[in-house]
């Protein structure tokens, strides 16, 4: 039997105000302002529409955040909300307490809108509001401010849902007394009419993170990259899935990639930039990365080919120096020298706190060449070594070089070698023993937190040994 928490007399008297809903339509100039909150909540909970709209046009705050309360897209209450401002922003005289600067239809926690209205009537008592000048606007002031409408938005080839059409039109029709902010763009698929018209419908410079999940010819990504200059504060850009063209000439390749890496100069923010399985990288990493005004506090290259120059670039460029994630998961690093990434290291040692490194091919001599620089990474909370083909010999080294990392929280590395047979097949026993001794080793210098050590996937099943204080396996009947 559950105990729930008894309702607030703020709550009660919500309630009670709303079982006359004409009465509490006429009271809402009166009403005291904490009493909004759970009243809107509550009217909204119910579906009391009309009670909403009114509110909508009464708010005394600066924000609605009326996603928070969506679990899912509603279009009805989008309708009631938008209906509302659509009455208010007809009015000269706007009403005494209305304070409405943005609409937030982003999804937030469960309990967003417990916190946020208790912070916020706490921002109204009468010392705060001295303090602050955004809830000093009056009506007349706050009127001559365009409204903004915040909305996260994933963008695919298909057609946008009806809640999306209806704000879209909506915003189009009101662009003069409007700004339409999206803090974050994610697109899938090749982009479409409607993609365009919706980044041409966008305050771009409102953008922080964009993320571009498609198979993009690279003409097509040219073409789109002038809104991506225009994206001012952009701090995150994750780019993946763009091949070239087989037919595409080499002088094409570097007037595309051009067209792309010039918009860099204008983002001044930009501290995350993730490629993935970008085709169009390959010799041509300084291009992309010299471009960068600011230094990275992320760079994730993944399933890229590199050249040579890119390698060794890498621990050259001025903006990866103050690198805090590195991510390489999936670069074949079996014929590279690891000289770049030992100075790479040296360089971010007093920063960097994630490294990856899984599925690198990388070689037992390649490992012990970047051990030194890899032990003086003090700040290093998460290393991710796994799918690499390491002896126990050289594993033992490792597990030392890392013994005296404190803030290390996650270690993910391989099994040994020596835990497969002559045929590769993973022996079971074997590797539990010799896991359980690297385990010890790690065990005489600091208590690990999360160590786990990975076989390859096995060849039935694809799934993964694991050994974490014992030896897990996966399922399929050769496991056993």
């Amino acid at each position: 039997m559950s105990i729930q928490s008894p309702p607030t007399l703020l709550e009660l008297a919500g309630c009670i105000l709303l079982s006359d809903k004409s009465r509490a339509i006429l009271d809402l100039e009166d009403l005291p302002i904490e009493l909004f909150p759970p009243l809107f909540v509550e009217a909204f909970s119910r579906g009391h529409t009309e009670v909403l709209k009114k509110m909508v046009q009464a708010w005394p705050f600066t924000c609605l955040p009326l996603g928070a309360l969506m679990r899912k897209p509603q279009l009805e209450m989008l309708r009631v909300a938008l209906d509302g401002l659509d009455m208010l922003l007809g009015q000269q005289d706007r009403p005494r307490r209305w304070k409405l600067q943005v609409l937030d239809l982003r999804r937030a926690p469960r309990n967003f809108w417990r916190t946020w209205s208790g912070d916020m009537v706490d921002a109204c008592s009468p010392e705060d509001i001295k303090k602050n000048r955004t809830l000093k606007l009056g009506p007349a002031m706050a009127a001559k401010l365009p409204l903004k409408i915040f909305i996260d938005l994933c963008l695919t080839e298909g057609p946008m849902d009806e809640f999306l059409t209806l704000l879209f039109l909506w915003v189009t029709q009101r662009r003069d007394r409007l700004h339409l902010c999206c803090s974050r763009l994610k697109i899938f698929g090749k982009p479409t009419g409607h993609t365009r018209k919706v980044l041409r419908l966008l305050q771009l410079d409102s953008v922080q993170k964009v993320e571009v999940h498609c198979t993009w010819a690279p003409s097509t990504l040219a073409a789109c990259a002038p809104f991506l200059g225009q994206m001012r504060n952009l701090r995150k850009l994750l780019v993946s899935q763009v091949r070239v063209p087989a037919h595409t000439s080499p002088e094409e390749q570097e007037w595309l990639l051009a067209q792309l890496t010039s918009q860099f100069l204008r983002m001044d923010c930009l501290r995350k930039f993730c490629v993935d399985a970008v085709f169009l990288l390959e010799g041509h990493l300084e291009q992309v990365l010299r471009h960068l005004k600011t230094p990275l506090e992320t760079l994730s290259i993944t399933k890229c080919p590199l050249s040579d120059s890119d390698w060794y670039y890498l621990s050259r460029c001025p903006n990866t120096s103050q690198l805090r994630h590195l991510d390489l998961r999936g670069i074949k690093l079996t014929n590279f020298s690891l000289e770049p990434l030992q100075i790479l290291l040296e360089t971010v040692a007093p920063t960097l706190k994630s490294l990856d490194l899984e599925a690198c091919e990388i070689t037992d001599s390649q490992l012990q060449a970047i051990l030194p620089a890899l032990s003086r990474c003090s700040q290093l909370r998460a290393l991710c070594f796994f799918q690499n083909r390491i002896s126990m010999s050289v594993l033992r080294d490792l597990l030392c070089h890392t013994a005296t990392l404190s803030k290390l929280c996650i270690e993910l590395y391989p099994a040994p070698l020596e835990s497969y047979d002559a045929q590769g097949a993973i022996h079971p026993g074997r590797c539990s023993q010799l896991c359980a001794e690297l385990t010890a080793i790690l065990k005489d210098f600091r208590q690990p937190k999360v160590l786990i050590f990975y076989t390859v996937p096995c060849p039935q099943c694809g799934h993964m040994f694991f050994y974490n204080q014992g030896l897990n396996h996966c399922f399929c009947p050769t496991a056993a």
